[in-house]
């Protein structure tokens, strides 16, 4: 069974939104997407005083693909023109399908802005194929203590989506994309098999870890070369976003918020935008 093993490593950018510290490791001058995962954006980890303004991110639209947001610590208000709302805390995820096109809002409940607290979320953009592009726009969210955590030689398996350790996540994708986070004690490990042909996520989010004698710094996507499995381990307490996805062999045509297969799809995603085809969000006050 032949491992998986570094193939480049890819150092996130600073890119703070206002006073949000913000990293983005894809796209990025070296790399455009790994496969079908498109976007990262790693906003803290940062403490918000109290009295404050909260995440900035009000109503905007997306079209053409799905965004996997996972709130490390903090809590995150979710709101979109589907009629979907909730506010998902530490060690949650909400995963929402774009689709044909929605507006939602992700911001700080008002218990957050006048108290304040740590903040450390990860947002994921994956694509979707043509044929379900124009799918019915679909939302997600889901509390920590619905979200297996499955231990294994010094770590612990956090699984959202597909099957690992006789479990299931709690989120069924279209695609059939497998992800998790990953914490990994000083001298764990953990083993991912089925990967062969498979489109590989890997991010270290906190502390460094090692696949196949090679060191991933804090803040670093690994780009791995093909295999069938990779094993990853840890000298010290390590955090890391894991993920694989069926690779989606079409055009990429993006630009701001909407993800198509062609300049003119994104032309009239736009257009449909602008007609008010998306709906509206409300902001939750909760």
């Amino acid at each position: 069974m032949s491992e998986r093993t570094i193939l480049r490593l890819h150092q996130a950018r600073r890119d703070d939104i206002g006073d949000l510290v913000t990293r983005r490791p894809v796209p990025g001058p070296t790399v455009e997407h790994v496969g079908a995962f498109l976007f990262l954006n790693h906003h803290g980890p940062q403490v918000y005083p109290p009295n404050n303004r909260g995440l900035p991110f009000g109503p905007h639209p997306h079209r053409g693909f799905e965004t996997v947001t996972f709130i490390l610590e903090g809590e995150l208000a979710h709101t979109d023109s589907g009629g979907h709302e909730s506010i998902i805390r530490e060690g949650g995820v909400q995963w929402m399908t774009a689709g044909r096109g929605l507006v939602h809002a992700e911001i700080s409940p008002e218990d957050f802005k006048r108290v304040g607290g740590q903040l450390e979320i990860l947002q994921l953009w994956v694509n979707l194929p043509a044929r379900l592009k124009m799918c019915s726009p679909r939302y997600v969210g889901v509390q920590a203590d619905a979200i297996p955590a499955i231990a294994a030689d010094g770590a612990t398996v956090h699984l959202v989506s597909g099957d690992w350790g006789g479990q299931t996540g709690p989120v069924e994708s279209l695609t059939g994309v497998f992800m998790t986070w990953v914490a990994l004690e000083a001298g764990g490990s953990v083993t991912f098999e089925g990967l062969s042909g498979r489109d590989v996520f890997l991010y270290g989010v906190r502390g460094g870890f090692d696949v196949g004698g090679v060191r991933v710094p804090q803040f670093t996507l690994a780009e791995l070369e093909q295999g069938e499995r990779v094993t990853l381990s840890a000298s010290e307490p390590a955090l890391l976003l894991f993920g694989h996805a069926e690779p989606i062999d079409e055009p990429i045509v993006s630009h701001g918020p909407f993800v198509m297969n062609s300049v003119e799809e994104i032309r009239q995603a736009f257009a449909d935008y602008q007609a008010g085809m998306f709906g509206s969000a409300e902001i939750v006050k909760g």
